[in-house]
């Protein structure tokens, strides 16, 4: 771990913003990546592992919120959460596997594709948003809940993502209301985290003194955006994420 007093800082400031993307607005977990990756000379795989890691508890965190403020005790929602984090399990390990493939270079590109993805989805989630009822039902089918935690869980495990910066944006496309899909999305991250951690380990690519300088500040993020998310119009704070990753991307393939 590097031992410049800056750059520790600027990896623990990464950390805490992403947790407060991960549960204000999902597409957040990807900012410690990109921390890693842009700060470190960590390879793929050290960066992935030791991202992945921090999610373990930023997962677990936004599991325990978002059932003390009901959505994961509502049938519909844990129902999804249940198939997510089902097709975690197959997925994860997938991604992993992936990521001893790549070099530094590709690993800049898909990452840079990722990221760019990641923009557009949360853009286009906003231009196509309607106003939210209560008694808005949560829907979704298996297959199409299947589908879309199959994919995020491959690119979580290939990135070191907790899961939520794909599978939010993607389940409020398929119609899910926002708040339902971020607590279906924490249960999935504490499957893809726990699981990809375990095969990264077993590669020997986590810096574990790195995971809990960027993972505790993540967790008090998470927990600001829990509060966040319940409370604040969030809709400005989604653009600015959304034209940050955008911005990102040309940089991160460039930086490979």
């Amino acid at each position: 771990m590097d031992s410049d007093p800056l750059i520790l800082a600027l990896l623990a400031l990464f950390g805490l913003l992403g947790g407060i993307g991960i549960t204000a607005v999902g597409p957040g977990g990807v900012l410690p990546t990109i921390g890693m990756f842009l700060l470190t000379g960590l390879s793929p795989a050290g960066v992935a592992g030791t991202a992945i890691a921090t999610h373990i508890a930023t997962g677990a965190l936004g599991t325990a919120a978002y059932t003390r403020s009901g959505q994961l005790r509502e049938p519909g929602t844990r129902r999804i959460a249940l198939v997510l984090s089902a097709v975690a399990v197959p997925g994860a390990p997938l991604g992993v596997y992936f990521n001893t493939l790549v070099g530094g270079e590709g690993f800049a590109l898909l990452l840079a594709v990722a990221v760019a993805t990641t923009g557009v989805l949360v853009w286009v989630r906003e231009q196509r948003a309607v106003p939210e009822r209560e008694d808005r039902p949560v829907r979704l089918s298996p297959l199409a809940a299947g589908a879309v935690g199959l994919g995020v869980s491959v690119a979580a495990g290939l990135f070191g993502l907790g899961g939520p910066m794909l599978s939010v944006p993607l389940l409020v496309l398929c119609g899910l209301p926002l708040l339902p899909a971020l607590a279906a999305a924490q249960a999935q991250s504490v499957i893809i985290a726990g699981v990809g951690t375990v095969g990264y380990a077993m590669h020997g690519s986590i810096d574990w003194p790195l995971a809990v300088l960027v993972g505790l500040p993540e967790l008090a993020g998470v927990m600001i955006g829990w509060k966040i998310a319940r409370v604040v119009p969030v809709r400005k704070l989604k653009y600015a994420l959304a034209g940050t990753l955008l911005a990102l991307a040309p940089y991160l393939a460039l930086h490979g």
